[in-house]
């Protein structure tokens, strides 16, 4: 592995070989003084020269000093490769086994470090990697080394098939030239796809932000639903603690009632058995006449008939001293209800004081006096109404005020169980007359919608989907998040059911919209 390191820090930029006489540039990069020497050579009509590695100009032609500790280095590296010489292309010019470091495709000759010294001064000569089958480089007919470049058979060919092949009658060019244009493609495709990934590297950055939005969003919600949750939390356990102390007290309160009722039986079960006793007394005594007065005297047999059924009196008392279930759970239900409200406004902001804008109702709408319900009424002959240009001509429709540009809003409604309607979200640009104004008849509205036949289902853009739920109320939310793209529809039942949710790209102001038509139909804004 460190030998080939050093082969790649021995190797020529320009010929991509093991330096041969290595000279150093003032900017401090090495090439064969052969090579650069070209290279200079070709710059002098320009009278700028430039270091072919780093481009670094100079204003008279560089001095080219000779670097002996590289070229020492480099002989010694090729001197320690012992596997290079039996295994690699030799020299054709030396007797002994000399590896080649460059192989002349003129010449169809290997050349080592020495002999190639010479064999550059010709610039008809054509270099390249030591190698021993030259048959790619030759034409597979005449065998001859390829020279120039057919434009129409888009193929390399040699001297003879120039002349004499099929080829006499195209466009033919040299190899370099064809090499050149060919580059020139390449620059103008590199820059065609420098400007492409330029373009890809914006989209990139946008969408790197839009993640970084996406990501502080959700976590600006996360914190806002946590601190939700921990207020729920607090809420419900006050609930609890509420809840408990009032079984508590109900408990203390039926004990201690049923605790008296105790201690009055104990006092009376007492009472029986002293009775008892002297009752027993008398049925023991032999002397009959004062058996005779003495139960003239008691009331036993009274007593006996008070008592009777006094136990089951009793228990009826106890019993009403339970502990009052209904209470503790409609205290619950109720507690619960509130607090599911209060996070429901918290999580979803609501649009405040959504109206629905007169300018834009058809004339076959009557609104109410605060804006916020609409009734289909059939028009009467004669009847005048204010004209507007954004006023619904064709069509029993109305847009909300105010309009949504960002953020998350919701509002809900409850709409009429006859006649038929729609509501959802439309941009401002909605037609007004014809066919292509209905909601979810064109691109630019999204809807849920009830038929005259009861039938539910979501359009936009002429495309319906059928709700298959079984919608049981007549009260709806609609849920938009502008910056996501996304128009939810809720019904708004126990519990609250999801019906569906339009995913798209919001490139205008959104307006609240209702459709309704027929007898008693009508659309009233809850929120």
């Amino acid at each position: 592995m460190a030998s080939l390191d050093v082969r790649d820090e021995l190797h020529c930029s320009i010929c991509l070989s093991i330096f041969a006489d290595p000279v150093i540039l003032p900017c401090g990069h090495n090439f064969c003084k052969v090579c650069i020497k070209c290279v200079l050579e070709s710059q002098e009509g320009s009278r700028v020269y430039s270091c072919p590695e780093c481009r670094e100009e100079f204003q008279e032609k560089p001095a080219l000093l000779r670097n002996i500790t590289l070229r020492n280095i480099a002989e010694r590296f090729l001197s320690a490769q012992p596997t290079q010489e039996k295994t690699g292309v030799l020299c054709t010019y030396c007797d002994s086994s000399v590896p080649a470091v460059k192989t002349c495709l003129q010449c169809e000759a290997s050349l080592c470090c020495k002999h190639l010294k010479k064999h550059r001064n010709s610039s008809e000569h054509v270099l390249v990697d030591p190698t021993v089958s030259l048959e790619n480089r030759k034409c597979p007919t005449h065998k001859e080394v390829l020279k120039y470049y057919c434009t129409k058979d888009s193929t390399c060919i040699c001297v003879t098939c120039r002349l004499d092949g099929n080829h006499q009658e195209h466009q033919v060019e040299s190899l370099d030239q064809a090499s050149e244009r060919e580059k020139q493609n390449l620059r103008t495709f590199l820059q065609n796809m420098t400007s492409s990934r330029a373009e890809t590297e914006k989209t990139v950055q946008r969408l790197h932000a839009q993640m970084k939005c996406a990501q502080d969003k959700a976590a600006g919600k996360t914190e806002r639903v946590t601190a939700i949750f921990t207020d729920l939390r607090t809420q419900l356990d006050a609930l609890e603690k509420r809840v408990l102390t009032r079984i508590s007290k109900q408990e203390k309160q039926m004990t201690c009632s049923i605790s008296q009722l105790i201690q009055q039986m104990e006092l009376k079960m007492d009472e029986l058995l002293r009775k008892m006793q002297r009752i027993e007394e008398l049925c023991d005594l032999t002397d009959s006449l004062t058996v005779l007065q003495e139960l003239k005297r008691s009331e036993f047999f009274d007593v006996g008939k008070k008592d009777h059924g006094s136990g089951e009196e009793h228990l009826k008392i106890s019993h009403a001293t339970n502990l009052d279930e209904t209470v503790i759970v409609e205290t619950i239900h109720a507690k619960l209800s509130d607090i599911i409200t209060s996070a429901e406004k918290e999580i979803y902001i609501p649009c405040g004081s959504y109206k629905l804008d007169g300018n834009t109702a058809a004339k076959s709408l009557r609104l109410s006096q605060n804006g916020k319900e609409a009734c289909w009424i059939k028009p009467a002959p004669g009847l005048s109404y204010e004209d507007s240009p954004e006023r619904f001509q064709d069509c029993s429709q109305v847009l909300g005020t105010p309009c949504i540009s960002s953020g998350q809003r919701f509002w809900e409604m409850q709409m009429s169980e006859c006649g038929e309607w729609r509501l959802g979200v439309s941009c401002g640009s909605i037609g007004r007359r014809g066919d292509p104004s209905y909601l979810g008849c064109n691109a630019k509205s999204w809807c849920f919608s009830k038929s005259s036949n009861n039938q539910y289902s979501v359009i936009h853009n002429k495309q319906e989907i059928i709700i298959s739920h079984n919608i049981s109320c007549n009260r709806f939310r609609v849920y938009l998040d502008y910056e996501a793209g996304q128009v939810s529809f809720y019904e708004l039942c126990n519990p609250i059911k999801h019906l569906h949710t339009f995913t798209t790209t919001f490139t205008e102001p959104l307006y609240a919209a209702f459709y309704v038509f027929g007898s008693n139909a009508f659309v009233r804004i809850t929120t």
